[in-house]
């Protein structure tokens, strides 16, 4: 099952997807642990990089 969706996706974009969940759950700790500040600025890297994805992806 997972083989079969790194396949389908691409080892790069897996590692990119989980980069971004690694991201978002830093941010969810910081915020928690009440850096609020720093928390929302780490939230932003998550869809910046969604964004850089999707642009290279269709650039083609």
């Amino acid at each position: 099952m997972i083989k079969d969706f790194i396949e389908r996706v691409g080892v790069m974009n897996v590692i990119m997807l989980l980069v971004v969940i690694s991201i978002i759950i830093v941010s969810e700790y910081k915020f928690l642990a009440g850096d609020k500040l720093d928390a929302i600025f780490i939230a932003f890297w998550a869809p910046t990089i969604l964004g850089f994805m999707n642009y290279f992806k269709y650039k083609k």
